[in-house]
């Protein structure tokens, strides 16, 4: 079956949203997809037309679509205390915060809860700024970091950066991109340490030499699913504290069992100062959170509040999330799955010339299209094609990088074999058909 308009219901939706909802909303889609029902890695729109779903609400809903522990977890917290706000004191605020400092590397053990991983950003950036005193940030080239004034500023991507958007205390270092590599020779150790001599660079000329953070997200997300070298957060860690900084690391997209890991900075045994979490920790509930020391929270001794930080349900939701990944040893699944989701992408890759790279870990995959593998010219025609042409398989998947090239494979973390490999036969009728046209 294919999916080539949208429904009767599905337009009269659409027409409410052109109505009252700000243009600016958009959609990934020449005619939008109206979803109005899901469970596990399924969804169906408005007219009853069902999707395999490998974005999972921009890797969200970490545990699928309406998991019913969470849906219980839900219901029975909305019957006794719906909200308070971090004025007072709750136990779902304190189980959730408990169960998250049981998985964080290190003594990352204090939390911080807001509503999203744009309000997670700031609440890093404040409290790096407080706790040394100092104003400068440095953030990477090609990252995405959120939509509030701070977060669009620290973000490295031209289309994701409002045109009045700009503050002088905010600096952009190179980020490693192995496929797109300007340095000579292979992207390994060697082309990390490269890129470290640039931070260095950065710090040392257009800083004051003493910055309060580095910000970075282990694996770019709206980037391109891009990930850096071995060594690489290595050395960016030993240049920021050198220097008297702190690590910020971005696990928003990348953490929770995603990439193999419970976050992905474990992969380079590197313990971050500052750590930054939100979509997929509480299974598609708005929950942000940022994580530190006991030493550096209590840097931040004036007043703060989040009105809905911590909120009761949401907290429910997030506690019985990570009972599940636990329970269901995510990272170990991401591992499996995701070795059987790149074998396919791999063997796509090598079929046809136009897929220039797949790359990722874990169940954070993505296949970069090129219009020739020699000159790496992106192909952004063909990756719009696809998306359109995939939709119809009846599969969502998502798009992304600097010149939107990149597709992007990101399902719930209990995607079943079965279903990894329905997503890759769809996959490889998407590709047939392109191939054809």
């Amino acid at each position: 079956m294919t999916y080539t308009s949208v429904g009767p219901r599905g337009q009269e939706i659409f027409q409410g949203q052109k109505d009252y909802i700000f243009p600016c909303v958009g959609h990934l889609y020449k005619e939008p997809v109206v979803l109005a029902k899901g469970e596990g890695a399924k969804a169906w729109d408005a007219d009853g037309k069902e999707y395999l779903d490998f974005f999972s609400g921009i890797l969200t809903t970490s545990v699928g679509h309406c998991h019913p522990r969470i849906v219980g977890a839900i219901s029975e917290q909305a019957k006794t205390l719906g909200h308070t706000s971090t004025l007072y004191v709750t136990k779902p605020q304190v189980d959730a915060a408990r169960r998250l400092a049981a998985i964080t590397p290190g003594a990352l053990n204090r939390v911080f809860f807001s509503n999203s991983g744009s309000e997670a950003i700031e609440t890093a950036v404040n409290l790096a700024c407080l706790a040394t005193g100092r104003m400068e940030v440095i953030a990477l080239r090609g990252g995405y970091h959120g939509r509030s004034t701070l977060a669009t500023n620290l973000t490295g991507l031209s289309s994701w950066r409002p045109l009045a958007s700009t503050m002088a205390n905010v600096k952009h270092a190179r980020a490693p991109y192995p496929y797109r590599c300007g340095h000579d020779g292979p992207c390994d150790e060697r082309c990390a340490e490269k890129y470290a001599q640039e931070l260095e660079e950065v710090i040392a000329t257009t800083t004051n030499g003493r910055p309060a953070a580095f910000l970075a997200e282990t694996i770019q997300g709206a980037g391109g699913y891009i990930v850096p070298p071995p060594g690489y957060f290595q050395r960016v860690a030993e240049i920021i504290r050198g220097v008297g900084g702190y690590l910020i690391i971005d696990e928003v997209q990348a953490g929770f069992g995603r990439t193999g890991k419970w976050f992905g900075i474990e992969h380079w045994d590197v313990v971050p100062d500052i750590m930054i979490m939100a979509k997929g920790i509480a299974g598609g509930m708005p929950v942000g959170a940022t994580v530190t020391t006991d030493e550096i929270a209590s840097r931040w001794s004036g007043k703060t509040i989040s009105t809905f930080g911590g909120n009761p349900i949401c907290m429910a939701a997030m506690a019985e999330t990570l009972d599940i990944m636990q329970e269901e040893n995510v990272p170990g699944r991401a591992v499996e799955r995701g070795r059987q989701l790149r074998a396919g992408l791999d063997a796509l890759a090598a079929r046809y010339e136009w897929i220039g790279e797949v790359r990722g870990m874990g169940l954070m995959q993505a296949m970069e299209l090129v219009k020739d593998r020699k000159t790496k010219e992106p192909f952004a025609e063909r990756t719009s094609i696809f998306m359109e042409t995939a939709r119809e398989e009846g599969l969502l998947i998502g798009k992304a990088g600097l010149r939107d090239n990149v597709l992007r494979f990101g399902p719930s973390l209990l995607i079943t074999e079965r279903e990894v490999a329905d997503c890759l036969e769809r996959t490889a009728r998407v590709c047939e058909r392109l191939e054809r046209t």
